[in-house]
């Protein structure tokens, strides 16, 4: 590795990044035209949730965008493109709208779940820089985010496009507040010390699911246990003995896994195929620490037990980030496994 001069103008070289930076933002700026607009005008008028996708520095550009979009007055989430294959898709509505992110819009593992979002109904924008890649193609709404060039000297390292991912992303944010009338009221009850924090600051027992849980015994078939998954609402079914003790899990991306290998048999017993380990959260356990560990490991649904390992409740990502306040929709992803 080659030596660091020390007599190297370090804060004309960080000028010189922010100056390729700039400038990619204000080519972007010129770039945006009806696409955009149309692209808010489905997003402002989203019933359901709008939902970011992206892989790479795309996607943690995307969490950032999502995450200034739920706090804005904008119900949103993040999906992984590859957990969404894997079962995460559940979570989706018809009356959701993607906006999927990719530099060149050729990345495959978003691409490979855009044609099934689009058949749940939602709506999808694509973010991209090439308005002939397979993406835009793939979407109802293109935006172009283009740059002359990275900051990156090799031009490999996502920089400049990233930063204009992130700014049109808050450009959308913000027109969408104005759009809404979102003031300083609103603001201020999606923050910590509003109606978001208190509930986070409650116990996880004040916010999970104690009646009609969808519960099966351990000398259950898959079959029945299908049913009540089906019927549960929640996208897993608990797995529990005489005495209510948490067994395992059968999750909605469970089963779709065995469909795709063809190891699907629904005469068989359920204790075969069930995730033995799940992870679970604690009664008495405070709804931002059960919070992080959902989102840590993008689990939808926790079975929640008691000291002795019984079953006391089962608690789901929209119940601890207030479902009714946010107008989420029920939905069956990703459980606990």
């Amino acid at each position: 590795m080659a030596c660091i001069s020390e007599n190297k103008d370090w804060p004309a070289q960080a000028r010189e990044v922010l100056d390729i930076e700039i400038q990619g933002l204000a080519a972007v700026r010129d770039q945006l035209d009806g696409a955009f607009e149309a692209a808010l005008t489905a997003m402002a008028r989203c019933t359901g949730r709008v939902v970011i996708t992206g892989i790479g520095k795309s996607g943690l550009v995307g969490r950032k965008i999502a995450a200034t979009l739920s706090s804005t007055g904008t119900p949103s989430f993040f999906l992984h493109p590859v957990e969404g294959a894997h079962g995460d898709m559940g979570m989706i509505r018809s009356e959701d709208v993607i906006l999927a992110l990719s530099n060149s819009g050729g990345t495959d593992e978003v691409n490979a779940i855009l044609p099934t979002l689009k058949s749940l109904g939602a709506t999808v924008i694509a973010m991209t820089s090439n308005p002939a890649s397979a993406m835009a193609g793939l979407a109802d709404i293109h935006i172009t985010v283009r740059v002359p060039r990275e900051a990156c000297p090799m031009g490999l390292a996502p920089t400049s496009s990233t930063t204009a991912q992130l700014a049109v992303g808050d450009a959308l944010a913000v027109c969408l507040m104005e759009w809404k009338s979102f003031g300083k009221d609103d603001f201020k009850r999606f923050h910590p010390g509003g109606s978001l924090g208190q509930r986070l600051a409650t116990c996880v027992d004040q916010l999970m699911h104690t009646d009609d849980l969808p519960l099966v015994s351990d000398g259950a078939t898959l079959k029945e246990a299908l049913d009540v998954l089906n019927t549960g609402g929640l996208g897993l079914v608990a797995v529990v003995d005489d005495d209510r003790m948490l067994k395992g899990v059968l999750t909605d991306g469970d089963v779709r896994r065995m469909v795709c290998i063809g190891t699907l048999s629904v005469d068989g017993p359920v204790s075969a195929v069930m995730t033995t380990s799940p992870r679970r959260a604690r009664a008495g356990e405070s709804s931002a620490l059960v919070l992080d560990v959902m989102e840590r490991n993008q689990i939808t649904v926790l079975p929640v037990v008691r000291e002795d390992g019984r079953l006391a409740g089962m608690v789901h990502l929209h119940d601890l980030l207030g479902k009714g306040e946010l107008r989420f929709s029920g939905g069956n992803g990703g459980g606990a496994g």
